[in-house]
């Protein structure tokens, strides 16, 4: 009985990853955007930033890209926060890392923003990835490094995301993530050297990052060769961040795929005489 009850078991096992490699097979056939807008933390002007209403909107918009950030909290629960302390965003006070989730899961993070937001709380990574459609790029920003990087690979092969999923984070964070989840897509967001744009774009091409996320040219800077190089290598550019809609032409015209801003809405027009049509989200 018992030999039969392990046979069962391994079984049922083998069924269970057969029909997750196939799922995520299929959702790999997804096609993805191109090109776009990327929501930061969500629709982040008109919603409190990284909540599940932000994301929501940026969904109803039809953004290409969405972007949030994940951390660990003191009993290492992944949360949907910028900031290391909760003070800014939410009626709480204190560390993420020294709160435990049941704490920060008590805090109203929507309030600061809107009378109307009263009462929204702070989402959990998986949470986050349950609303979202399988037919727009996942930009999870990780705010740590080898802890954070192997729970979000972890969790993102478990959900089925990694055909749209890619984490921004350190080197330190991309390496335990891909020890984890050997295929997952990374975007080289390490702090370390992200200013010294010649030093950022050879280091993302050495280590084999699939995306890049620049930051603001400086004035007068021409990075004409640099981005020659990184389509060469076949790397997404990200770019951080639209200020104003009259900046969206020159950017894609200069190669970049997807352009970060704070209020969706306000970029839509742009985006279209771009030639960048809303995303129609699909769930299947």
């Amino acid at each position: 009985m018992c030999k039969n009850k392990i046979v069962i078991w391994a079984v049922l096992s083998l069924w269970a990853a057969l029909v997750a490699h196939v799922a995520q097979a299929q959702k790999s056939k997804t096609k993805m955007p191109e090109r776009g807008l990327c929501a930061h933390r969500g629709c982040m002007d008109t919603h409190p930033e990284n909540t599940l209403p932000a994301f929501a909107e940026a969904v109803r918009l039809g953004a290409q890209m969405i972007e949030f950030d994940i951390q660990l909290t003191k009993d290492s629960a992944m949360v949907i926060m910028h900031d290391d302390a909760v003070d800014r965003t939410t009626n709480g006070n204190g560390q993420v890392s020294e709160l435990t989730f049941s704490q920060i899961r008590a805090l109203d993070a929507g309030l600061k923003k809107a009378e109307k937001f009263k009462g929204t709380r702070v989402p959990t990574f998986e949470e986050t990835l349950a609303m979202m459609p399988h037919n727009v790029w996942l930009n999870c920003h990780l705010k740590g490094d080898e802890a954070v990087g192997t729970k979000a690979a972890a969790m993102l092969a478990k959900s089925g995301r990694l055909h749209q999923a890619f984490l921004t984070c350190s080197e330190k964070a991309a390496k335990a993530a891909r020890k984890t989840v050997p295929g997952i897509l990374i975007c080289n967001g390490d702090n370390s050297y992200r200013k010294n744009t010649p030093k950022y774009v050879q280091a993302t091409i050495d280590n084999d990052a699939n995306f890049i996320q620049l930051l603001r040219n400086e004035s007068g800077e021409n990075r004409a060769t640099l981005m020659k190089s990184l389509k060469d290598n076949r790397i997404k550019i990200n770019y951080f961040y639209a200020k104003s809609p009259d900046e969206l032409s020159a950017l894609y015209a200069e190669g970049i795929d997807f352009v970060l801003v704070n209020n969706v809405a306000d970029f839509l027009s742009a985006a279209k005489a771009a030639g960048v049509e809303p995303v129609v989200p699909t769930y299947d």
